[in-house]
């Protein structure tokens, strides 16, 4: 079967690319290895190619984020090709609903509302326009779309950003700082009594509290915890 003629093409695009991927996944013609492949087995090349793109971002590297967007762009067709194989959905469907998306959530851009609103207050119109969004899901909590494969640190603060905005926080970092020394101590004193079970329970306490803790200071602590490991490195060689 002869292949696209748009796959032989000199000009980069999208639509090239989506090519390269349907005769990729040819059950006829394709390679064996992409045709036996499932969402679930290409999740974990999904979150590793975003890493990467953010370490090229962390690293200035230019050249090489050109690359990893690439990387990361070929896993979005990928799971679309998959998707529309199934009878889920298309890539012009992931195209047109971010698409709207966008627009629904910018009405300072796109609609009626005020422009001149400062950022935080565009964050708080953003968070509303998802509140609305989640309702006519019909999900049930506030903490049911919060994705399960983030990273532990990043999904602890995302749980605790929900929990606060129904009330359920501390109301300063002291208090937070508090709790940090309790399961500190608790960790310390019973370290020895404890199975590894329950001292792996007490460690993500403590750590889903610095976590915390992170929130109420306003620092990422996915990125604290990238700077520190860079530190280290650098001072170890």
């Amino acid at each position: 079967m002869p292949h696209d003629p748009i796959i032989f093409a000199p000009e980069g695009s999208v639509t090239r690319l989506r090519a390269i991927m349907a005769a990729l996944r040819d059950p006829d013609t394709g390679c064996p290895w992409d045709i036996e492949q499932d969402f679930a087995s290409i999740a974990p090349y999904t979150i590793e190619e975003a890493y990467e793109v953010a370490d090229a971002i962390e690293k200035a590297d230019w050249p090489a984020l050109q690359g990893e967007l690439g990387d990361l762009l070929l896993q979005v067709v990928y799971h679309a090709q998959m998707a529309e194989e199934a009878g889920h959905f298309t890539f012009a469907d992931v195209a047109r609903g971010i698409s709207d998306k966008m627009v629904a959530r910018h009405p300072h851009v796109f609609g009626d509302a005020e422009r001149e609103k400062s950022a935080a207050q565009q964050v708080q119109d953003w968070e509303t326009v998802k509140a609305a969004e989640r309702a006519a899901r019909a999900q049930g909590g506030v903490l049911d779309d919060v994705a399960l494969g983030l990273p532990a640190l990043m999904r602890a603060v995302k749980l605790q950003k929900r929990a606060a905005r129904v009330g359920f926080d501390w109301p300063d970092t002291v208090q937070v700082l508090d709790k940090i020394a309790e399961e500190s101590a608790e960790l310390v004193e019973a370290r020895e009594t404890l199975t590894h079970d329950e001292i792996t329970e007490e460690m993500g306490d403590l750590l889903f509290v610095m976590a915390n803790l992170a929130r109420h200071l306003q620092v990422d602590p996915e990125e604290a915890l990238r700077a520190a490991n860079a530190k280290f490195t650098r001072r170890f060689r």
